[in-house]
């Protein structure tokens, strides 16, 4: 089938999914864009500027998040008041206070979006790119139709990751509650399930995804990885590393990224004149991260746009996590000139040689942990040369070269 017209579908529009749509524009065959919310500054300040001061600049730093300007002449459909309400909830509080999950309200905007595209996002069209969890009402409607259905898995498919945070559980039932996948009902394994089976082609960002749907009996010639890009253009690297040896975490700060590993080590380690930085949203079980609290600098959510001057201030990104894809702050990091201390997990291999930008670990490795951790406190040239090596691979690890591969797989089809 030769496709002319492609429609993409993302509830949230993350860098990969608007960097997947600018690659069907550029080959002139996106037909429109369908998400939840998407915040244009240059349209949207002229309503903005009839709020008060207070309400705007809080409206403006949480739709800053979504903003997606779409390529020229392309349509962007936006199906926005299920993810206003969640955000709503999510922001007072109320979601907790009325015993919905946060979990299960992200679900119902993911599905809602993709029965309301089925329902009406389909006509003339040659294929659909949607993602995890938004897919399957999507794809059987354009099945029936004859449109090509081409799927994004951005994380390891649901069986590898359910075993993975299950082992967890058990050594550390504590931190069951804050394992997800633990706690995933039928109905939406079912969905993730219909959405493999539906696909023609599924773009992954890691080989450790790739391996996950392999092991889920997956032909591995339906799979294509395609490492996510680093953003070199507004992430720069720093001029000088930091004074103080200071290892950095970037993310959601709970045990499916290891943080509870990283935690361990660190305490065990006691080294002089250094200190851990925690940046990103509590997932741990109330008050678990707090019996921490005197080792580490600990820094809630903070806008993306400033995570910057945290990269600059950092010695290495350490991102130990258990089950991942391919995490963008790794990219991030080695685009700021950092080197990074991960695992396979988290799409290491894919984007760095170990020894050269930074170090990969297995997952659940303490030991290799604090040993990695020693050298780079004990090493800062070392590891300043390591540092200059990530941003030369971050320059080569591009969102343009991203493009060129998605937009390759669908010359292909």
């Amino acid at each position: 089938m030769t496709i002319h017209r492609i429609s993409l579908v993302h509830p949230i529009g993350n860098p990969f999914a608007r960097n997947a749509a600018i690659a069907f524009w550029e080959l002139g065959i996106l037909h429109e864009i369908i998400t939840s919310i998407a915040y244009n500054p240059t349209v949207d300040q002229r309503w903005l500027s009839f709020l008060p001061a207070s309400l705007r600049l809080a409206l403006q730093a949480e739709l800053g998040r979504r903003t997606w300007v779409p390529p020229d002449e392309v349509r962007m459909q936006t199906h926005p008041w299920r993810e206003v309400l969640r955000i709503a909830l999510a922001k007072s509080g109320l979601d907790r206070r009325l015993g919905f999950p946060r979990q299960q309200l992200a679900d119902w905007v993911y599905a809602d979006l993709d029965r309301h595209v089925a329902a009406h996002h389909l006509a003339e069209l040659d294929a659909v790119y949607a993602y995890e969890d938004g897919a399957a009402a999507t794809f059987d409607a354009a099945k029936q139709q004859g449109i090509t259905c081409l799927y994004d898995l951005p994380i390891a498919f649901y069986p590898t990751s359910q075993r993975i945070q299950r082992e967890e559980a058990a050594l550390f039932p504590e931190l069951a509650p804050a394992l997800q996948a633990v706690q995933e009902p039928g109905w939406k394994l079912a969905r993730k399930e219909r959405e493999i089976q539906l696909a023609d082609a599924i773009v992954v960002p890691s080989s450790f995804v790739r391996d996950s749907l392999v092991a889920a009996g997956v032909p591995s010639d339906r799979v294509h990885v395609i490492p996510f890009g680093a953003p070199i253009d507004y992430f720069q690297a720093r001029s000088t590393p930091p004074s103080r040896f200071r290892p950095l975490f970037v993310g959601r700060v709970g045990p499916r990224k290891g943080v509870h590993y990283l935690l361990q080590a660190w305490q065990e380690l006691q080294l002089p004149d250094a200190e851990l930085r925690l940046v990103g949203i509590n997932e741990f079980p109330p008050g678990w991260l707090e019996r921490y609290g005197h080792l580490v600098d600990y820094i809630p959510s903070v806008p993306h746009a400033s995570l910057p001057q945290y990269y600059h201030a950092a010695s290495v990104l350490v991102l130990p996590s258990l089950v991942e894809g391919m995490a963008l702050v790794l990219l991030e990091a080695m685009a700021c000139g950092l080197p990074i201390l991960t695992t396979p997990h988290a799409g290491g291999p894919d984007i760095i040689t170990d020894g050269v930008e930074g170090f990969i670990i297995p997952i659940r490795d303490r030991g290799a942990l604090k040993d990695r951790l020693e050298w780079c406190h004990q090493n800062p040239e070392a590891l300043a040369e390591m540092g200059l090596a990530a941003r030369r691979r971050a320059e080569q690890l591009t969102w343009g070269l991203y493009r060129e591969r998605i937009g390759a797989i669908v010359r292909e089809l």
